[in-house]
C-alpha cells in the first residue's frame, strides 16, 4: 500500500507493551510519531528508543505521542525494554507495538524486501490530529534517526498550520520564516506580520516568526 502526504493514516488494532491499541482512538486529538524498528535487541534501535524516552517532555509540549513498532513479539519487547532502560539510563514511557503478524508493517509498507527481506526498515510517519499523514521518512537499518529533525518538522508543521508562512532551509524554532507567495494583500500582511518583513525578491519575503 502506497501512503502519500495528506492520506488518512490507516487504522488498526494491535497489541503493544502498554496493552492493546486501537490506533485512531488511542491517538485521540494528538499528533503521533509512528516509527518502525528492524528488530529488538539491536544496537541502533536501542539507542533510538532510549532517545525517544528522553525526549518525553519535548513531545508532550508539542502534543505528540510516540508509537514504536517492530515485528518481534510482545514478550521480546518487554525483555528488551529492560535493556533499553538500563543501557540508555532512561525509562521507556511510550508503547512499542508487537507486530509479529506484520499487520501494521504491511498497512504502512514498512517492509522493503530489497533492503531487509523480513524486517521493517526505519520508517517514520508524522500524523496530525485529523489522522492525516504529514511527513514520511525512510532510513536504512544501518542509520539511526535524527530526532532533532523530527522535532523540527513537527515545529514547522504546527507553525505553518496556523500562519500563512513556510519555513526555509535549516530553519529551527525562533528563526525567520517565509511569507507564502500567494499572500499578496498589503492590509492582511500588515495585520499578520506587525514586525514587518524583508523582501529579498518579490516571492521571497522573510519575517520574524509569529507566535506559535
Amino acid at each position: 500500500m502506497t501512503l502519500r502526504l495528506g492520506d488518512v493514516a490507516p487504522d488498526f488494532t494491535q497489541q503493544s507493551s502498554a496493552g492493546e491499541i486501537s490506533f485512531h482512538a488511542w491517538a485521540g486529538e494528538q499528533w503521533v510519531v509512528l516509527f518502525s524498528h528492524p528488530a529488538d535487541f539491536t544496537p541502533v534501535c536501542t539507542t533510538e528508543l532510549g532517545k525517544t524516552a528522553k525526549l518525553a517532555e519535548e513531545f508532550k509540549k508539542r502534543n505528540v505521542k510516540p508509537l514504536a513498532v517492530s515485528v518481534d513479539t510482545l514478550q521480546s519487547h518487554v525483555a528488551w525494554i529492560n535493556d533499553i532502560n538500563e543501557t540508555q539510563n532512561t525509562s521507556v514511557n511510550f508503547p512499542i507495538l508487537a507486530d509479529a503478524d506484520r499487520k501494521v508493517a504491511e498497512l504502512y509498507d514498512m517492509i522493503h524486501p530489497n533492503s531487509l527481506a523480513n524486517l521493517t526498515v526505519r520508517s517514520v510517519f508524522i500524523i496530525d490530529p485529523a489522522k492525516k499523514i504529514r511527513l514520511t521518512l525512510t532510513y536504512p537499518a544501518s542509520t539511526g534517526r535524527n530526532f532533532n529533525e523530527i522535532l523540527r518538522v513537527i515545529d514547522s508543521l504546527q507553525l505553518t498550520d496556523h500562519h500563512k508562512v513556510a519555513t526555509p532551509a535549516d530553519w529551527v524554532d525562533g528563526d525567520d520564516v517565509v511569507i507564502i507567495p500567494s499572500l499578496q494583500d498589503a492590509d492582511e500582511i500588515a495585520q499578520r506580520f506587525p514586525k514587518g518583513y524583508k523582501a529579498i525578491r518579490p516571492y521571497l519575503r522573510l519575517t520574524p516568526q509569529p507566535n506559535r
